[in-house]
Order: C-alpha cells, then sequence, then structure tokens
C-alpha cells in the first residue's frame, strides 16, 4: 500500500482497489461491480452488503477503516456520488463516467507490485494474504470461508 502515493486521481482509484483486495479479501470482479449503496455502516461498522460473489452466493463483507478510509478518498477526489464506486480516469486525470473492468485491476496491482520488487504478484494473491492474516489474527475457517464466499472450507484451507 506504501508504494501508492495517491498523488493522482488515478492513484488513489488504485489505492482503493488495491485496499479491498488485501483488506475484504474480494476478486477482482467483485471490486469493479462494487456499487455505493453496498456500503453501509452497520452496528458502527463498515461492511459490504449483498456481495454476489461465485456461484451466485450473497454475503456481507466487512470492510476495515484504513480500507474505508481509502474509498473516501477515492469518493471525494472522484465526486462518485452514486452507481459503481470505481470509475476509469483518462490520460488526462478526469474521471470518466464508464466503470472499469477487471485488467484494470490486474494491472494496478502488476504496476505497484513492480515497485516494490515483486514481479509475480496477481490481485488473487491479495485475496489469498487477506485470509491468511485473518487466520494468523485468530479467524475461524469458517469465518474466513464466509469472508471469502468459498462454497467449500476444504478450498479456504487451501
Amino acid at each position: 500500500m506504501n508504494a501508492i502515493s495517491q498523488r493522482t486521481l488515478r492513484e488513489t482509484r488504485d489505492a482503493a482497489m488495491i485496499g479491498l483486495l488485501l483488506g475484504c479479501g474480494l476478486r477482482r470482479s467483485e471490486t469493479v461491480n462494487l456499487r455505493l449503496d453496498q456500503l453501509q455502516s452497520r452496528q458502527n461498522h463498515w461492511v459490504i452488503v449483498d456481495m454476489l460473489g461465485k456461484g451466485g452466493r450473497l454475503r456481507t463483507v466487512p470492510v476495515p477503516i484504513w480500507s474505508k478510509s481509502l474509498i473516501d478518498a477515492w469518493l471525494r477526489g472522484s465526486r462518485v456520488t452514486e452507481g459503481n464506486v470505481f470509475r476509469r480516469v483518462s490520460k488526462n486525470g478526469a474521471r470518466q463516467d464508464g466503470g472499469v473492468k477487471t485488467d484494470v485491476v490486474w494491472y494496478a496491482v502488476k504496476r505497484y507490485a513492480k515497485r516494490i520488487g515483486l514481479d509475480h504478484l496477481a490481485p488473487h494473491d491479495l485475496r489469498r494474504t487477506c485470509a491468511r492474516l485473518c487466520h494468523e489474527a485468530g479467524g475461524e475457517l469458517e469465518q474466513i470461508q464466509f469472508l471469502l464466499g468459498h462454497a467449500s472450507v476444504q478450498t479456504t484451507e487451501r
């Protein structure tokens, strides 16, 4: 996260997307399809509600405060007030109305990984890191399974 300076609108967007991959364990498709109305405060915690994952499974995903701060910085800078959270940014740095595609997430992860000397980091590696950090913090396997939207606990164990 420290490799992203957030001086430009694009960097601010990229930081928010990567923050969701790492902090919430989202898939690329879940990140680009995230809508503003899905970000809600519940019992003094931020969550993503009705996250539609693989296999059509719905789940509620907790959002760490640091990740929500990155999203807020993007929303302020981009002036997104409805619809998809993440939008394209033109070469001149202006926000466009169209949403981003999953390859935007892929290239963002690759770009910042290269800055810190990691040649083989993919977006899904950040999802696995999220799971590992949750486990190391004492999270039960079933909780992590639900967080990630896995149908089988065996997938989570791997």
